[in-house]
């Protein structure tokens, strides 16, 4: 699986992760399917009240944004979908934690969720600017893969 990342959400991260500062923050993911395992994030929420190594997503505001992408993009889900999670991790490795495997392993196996694959994005900013980030890819079998994040340049 390839998620890739264009310049406008990678601003929104850097300045949700700037103002999270050394606690965590995050949010979902939408994304439009552009081509064989290729996604590309066209939205995220922005939900702070982290603490300095937790986040936990509110659904409410989730089920808002989402229920909004699906009218902006004519409800085609098979282009554009929810994606998955992504949160920070501003002061260890963007690798996930046990407890990030887990709650991405609770989504994808939610039979009210429905989804086929999940993604969580971990990132953190290093000096105040450059993004540094993981992928990783959930099947609701169990299985949890490593994916290739692309952080999309201006050109």
């Amino acid at each position: 699986m390839t998620v890739s990342v264009p310049p406008d959400v990678q601003e929104t991260l850097r300045r949700a992760l700037r103002a999270a500062g050394s606690n965590e923050c995050g949010g979902i993911l939408m994304a439009e399917h552009i081509g064989q395992d290729h996604f590309m994030v066209r939205q995220l929420t922005v939900q702070g009240g982290g603490r300095f190594a937790s986040f936990v997503r509110g659904t409410r505001s989730a089920f808002r944004a989402l229920s909004a992408y699906f009218r902006q993009s004519g409800h085609d889900y098979t282009r554009f979908n929810y994606l998955g999670e992504w949160h920070s991790h501003p002061s260890f490795s963007v690798q996930p934690s046990e407890t990030d495997h887990r709650s991405m392993l609770d989504i994808v196996t939610n039979a009210k969720v429905g989804a086929n694959f999940v993604v969580l994005l971990i990132f953190k900013l290093v000096d105040r600017e450059t993004l540094e980030g993981s992928a990783h890819t959930y099947l609701p079998d169990g299985t949890i893969s490593p994916s290739t994040l692309v952080l999309e340049d201006l050109t």
